[in-house]
């Protein structure tokens, strides 16, 4: 998130890092400068005209609250607020218009939510999403550091402390998040109810989530039936009109989204873009995207200047 506030020279008069008890007094560097940490106490006490937070969910509830009483924009990047029927969970290319001064409290959706609706958003505005079926191949990025370290041990052939009941390394695990009494994942379940959040209760969504010895990004196979005929050529070029969608799609050059190409970018790359021609007005494409770019610290940030240029003014 610092990084981005950086590249994106966010107009940032003064930074306020905030960690847990133990980590007070240690230094960010922000802009070429050493900045100290502090209390959530004392940061409450500034009045910050944002709090962007990443410290999970139980931190969010807890001190959320305590900011926007202060006046503060409150984004979060955890699950705290997602569905919450008074939240709004924002993509700002999506539905940042939405968002007024009343809303302190403004939730980040998932990492995979946000790259599949950026491209199925245009689609569904322009042939009308019926149904979908998304499978998800996510990085361990995703679960966070303890996950990146437990795949970089298994690669050299050490051990150590697991995120995950299997070995990552050269596997697949068919399972992110936890499992609820229905046999469906946390993340599975996030898809389908951010989607009708989002963009339509009315789309019948199913998913399965995948967790892949992978780095650089989340990528996604989708399945989609409109309920409008569509043309692929017409279709493409919404899509390349699209801003923050990357149509990456040349099979005559082998081009198409991978993990490797989204690694550090901001846009959501999409490609195989072909008809299924087993239903009418079928569509299959493959999704691909930095999740801890606009699947999380970018997609924040947008939604902090969507607010600056749009509410602030």
């Amino acid at each position: 998130m610092l990084k981005v506030l950086e590249e994106r020279n966010f107009p940032v008069s003064e930074l306020i890092p905030v960690a847990s008890e133990k980590s007070i007094g240690k230094e960010v560097l922000f802009k070429n400068k050493r900045i100290k940490v502090v209390s959530v106490e004392e940061a409450i006490s500034k009045k910050p005209d944002f709090a962007i937070f990443s410290a999970g969910s139980a931190a969010s509830l807890k001190y959320a609250p305590l900011f926007a009483e202060k006046g503060t924009f409150v984004i979060d990047n955890s699950s705290a607020w997602r569905m919450h029927s008074d939240k709004k969970l924002i993509i700002p290319e999506i539905n940042g218009n939405t968002l007024t001064s009343k809303d302190k409290i403004i939730a980040n959706p998932n990492c995979s939510t946000i790259q599949f609706l950026m491209v199925l958003a245009p689609l569904h505005k322009a042939y009308k999403i019926n149904r979908i079926v998304v499978s998800t191949y996510q990085s361990v990025t995703g679960t966070g550091k303890k996950a990146l370290t437990q795949l970089e041990n298994e690669e050299k052939g050490m051990t150590g402390e697991q995120a995950y009941a299997h070995q990552i390394y050269r596997n697949v695990l068919p399972h992110c998040g936890d499992f609820s009494t229905d046999a469906y994942t946390t993340e599975e379940i996030k898809m389908v109810n951010e989607t009708h959040k989002i963009l339509d209760a009315g789309i019948k969504v199913t998913a399965t989530a995948v967790r892949v010895p992978v780095i650089g990004g989340h990528s996604e196979s989708v399945n989609i039936e409109f309920e409008k005929p569509y043309e692929i050529s017409e279709l493409r070029s919404l899509l390349e009109n699209t801003p923050g969608v990357c149509v990456f799609d040349e099979i005559q050059t082998f081009k198409y989204p991978m993990p490797l190409i989204s690694e550090g970018k901001d846009d959501v790359f999409v490609g195989r873009i072909r008809r299924d021609a087993s239903i009418p007005s079928g569509l299959n494409v493959w999704i691909v995207s930095d999740n801890l770019r606009k699947g999380a610290a970018t997609n924040a940030v947008q939604i902090a200047e969507f607010i600056v240029k749009n509410i602030l003014q």
